[in-house]
């Protein structure tokens, strides 16, 4: 879409909800941010439409974007490293990936959740529910990817042991959603727009909504990072950046139909129908309710449990994160 579109997207939009979420706060009667550019690695599922939607909101905030969209399929563990190195400096990843990167020691800091929920686990017949996985076969795309590290929580939450109850076999989604249609694998666990592909083929069954299940839908999924450095140096900028991706997360919620236009070919997002129903069923507004901080404490302890962090819930929250530019924005962006 072009930049004519993301604007009339922004400024066309119809109700006093959508306007006051424009024209919260007087952007002008700030100081300007220290740096006019920002790094973004924007890659990723439909279910992440704020960073799209938030491209022109970046802009008025007086940025210069430059966004990084890989080809294929992105690697978690590259846009961490790129995180890091200040490559880039912010992204969009969810909650265990950020956990794991900071006990590994990677300069990064974990400011605001963006939505709740989105995965979907699908099964056969022969799974009714988690515990039915053992002694099952999953796919996911890789080792250490989203899909994997997800449901080596979820396994470890039952009581399962990820590395020796079920048989983990590596396939693309297109490949994993084929092999579940003619029940040559158990399980696959998408995030959109697969979920949404699966429930239109009648293809398996929902066994966990990340969005609609406990103890998951009380926790945010994606959250925002940032680079640790860019942070201290630039705190006015991001605070910006942190600004612009809540608005745009409110805008998803107040206009669905507009924000799937919006995303259509990006990310895995091909289907306006199946963008449209991620708008929807994404809870993008939790960002005031929630409180952020126990995101990270129970996926600290979830990861603990499983043997993939030693370090303490405490520990990770004191050296990851830095809540005050969210909390500013909560009084400020008031619903």
């Amino acid at each position: 879409m072009t930049t004519l579109g993301r604007r009339e997207f922004l400024y066309g939009l119809a109700g006093a909800s959508a306007a006051r979420l424009l024209g919260a706060h007087p952007v002008d009667a700030e100081p300007p941010p220290e740096t006019s550019r920002i790094r973004l690695e924007w890659t990723g599922g439909a279910c992440q439409a704020p960073k799209w939607v938030a491209d022109e909101l970046l802009r008025a905030e007086g940025f210069t974007v430059q966004a990084f969209h890989k080809a294929g399929r992105p690697v978690t563990s590259l846009r961490l490293k790129a995180l890091a190195s200040s490559d880039t400096d912010f992204d969009l990843l969810f909650a265990p990936d950020l956990v794991l990167g900071l006990e590994a020691g990677q300069p990064i800091v974990i400011l605001a959740g963006l939505h709740v929920g989105c995965f979907e686990l699908f099964g056969t017949e022969r799974v009714r529910a988690i515990h039915d996985l053992k002694g099952k076969t999953i796919a996911v795309f890789e080792k250490g990817s989203v899909e994997h590290r997800f449901l080596t929580v979820i396994l470890s939450y039952v009581g399962l042991n990820p590395e020796t109850d079920v048989t983990w076999v590596i396939h693309s989604p297109e490949e994993a959603v084929q092999l579940l249609a003619e029940s040559k694998i158990d399980a696959f666990l998408g995030l959109p727009p697969w979920p949404q592909q699966l429930r239109a083929r009648k293809i398996g069954h929902v066994v966990l909504n990340s969005t609609t299940d406990r103890p998951w839908r009380e926790y945010f999924c994606c959250m925002v990072a940032a680079n640790r450095e860019f942070v201290r140096k630039h705190p006015i900028a991001t605070k910006r950046v942190i600004r612009a991706l809540m608005k745009a997360n409110d805008l998803c919620a107040v206009a669905p139909e507009r924000a799937a236009r919006l995303i259509v070919g990006k990310g895995d997002t091909t289907s306006y129908d199946y963008a449209l129903q991620t708008m929807r069923e994404v809870p993008y507004t939790k960002w005031r309710e929630y409180d952020h901080e126990s995101t990270i404490r129970f996926y600290a302890l979830r990861l603990h449990e499983a043997g993939m962090i030693k370090s303490s819930p405490q520990k990770i929250i004191a050296q990851g994160t830095d809540w005050r530019f969210l909390n500013e924005l909560k009084k400020e962006l008031k619903g």
